[in-house]
């Protein structure tokens, strides 16, 4: 039943794993190229965050919805599609996942200034803002629509949406859309200085997201194609 404890507890564990699995193999990819130096660095740290949200959703997607991101629990969560009980739930386990990724790449790399090197970060406040409320939206509500569709390409629409977010957002804002992404790599690496933006402004995104979401919603859409 949908209320057991154990099913519950699986959610819970689902996301963690899911966000670890999304923010360990992306920080990683970070590390293997030597970070967003040049194009190809940043067309392969962009692959490296899209594919490991696509493994993330095909081992435990089935079990929580594969969120993996505190902006598309908040969108959820405001579309009513889940209590605030589980909302609280999923973003304690997403951090969770998050900082223990981060840990493990702090272990692997051997210094936390190499986790420090996986964290975003941006050069004009106003632009990380602008960035990052932008490209939330339109992921989350990408998510929100796909999802919504249950049509055998979400998972590939969403993955493709994060990679094409990556190529447009990293020279500006590091490309975060995720609070937790963030969090694991700044808190573990101690380095939390910009860390905040990268928490309020993809909150932001996906309240916009929720929005557009209702105004457009996918009932309509799928009329019009019929």
């Amino acid at each position: 039943m949908e209320g057991e404890p154990t099913v519950v507890i699986n959610k819970y564990l689902a996301e963690l794993l899911g966000t670890f699995i999304l923010v360990g193999l992306g920080s990683l990819g970070i590390l293997a190229v030597g970070g967003p130096e040049g194009p190809a660095e940043i067309i392969a740290i962009a692959f490296a965050f899209g594919l490991a949200l696509l493994a993330g959703i095909w081992v435990v997607g089935h079990v929580s919805g594969a969120h993996f991101n505190p902006a598309v629990t908040l969108a959820f969560w405001a579309d009513r599609r889940m209590s605030l009980p589980d909302a609280i739930g999923y973003w304690v386990a997403q951090f969770a996942g998050a900082g223990v990724a981060s840990l493990v790449v702090w272990v692997v790399a051997g210094s936390r200034e190499a986790v420090a090197a996986t964290a975003t970060g941006y050069q004009d406040l106003g632009t990380a803002i602008v960035i990052e409320v932008l490209l939330t939206a339109v992921f989350v509500w990408t998510v929100m629509a796909a999802g919504s569709r249950g049509a055998l390409h979400a998972p590939a629409a969403i993955s493709l949406t994060l990679v094409a977010v990556h190529l447009a957002g990293i020279p500006l804002s590091g490309s975060s859309v995720n609070p937790a992404r963030s969090f694991g790599p700044a808190v573990v690496g101690a380095d939390v200085g910009q860390l905040g933006v990268y928490i309020y402004a993809p909150l932001i995104g996906a309240l916009i997201a929720w929005s557009l979401y209702r105004l457009f919603p996918v009932e309509r859409v799928e009329r019009v194609v019929a």
